[in-house]
């Protein structure tokens, strides 16, 4: 099994996190345009909660602060 560095395991958890703002945004975008009723709604909740997560994710990298060591 491959070790990873601190370092690198944070910045696979921010791509991780990244991705769920595309998600976010590509999920809002297509249930505005194309969806009506309930599961307009139910998109656009699934929606915020991916961005909720992915800004929680971003918040508690940025606060850990810098990871390599020298």
């Amino acid at each position: 099994m491959i070790e990873l560095s601190q370092a690198l395991m944070n910045m696979w958890i921010s791509f991780f996190a990244l991705a769920l703002m595309f998600i976010s945004a590509g999920a809002a975008i297509f249930s505005r345009e194309k969806l009506k009723g309930w599961l307009q709604k139910t998109v656009l909740a699934f929606s915020f909660v991916c961005l909720l997560i992915s800004g929680i994710i971003v918040f508690l990298i940025v606060i850990g602060g810098p990871t390599a060591t020298m």
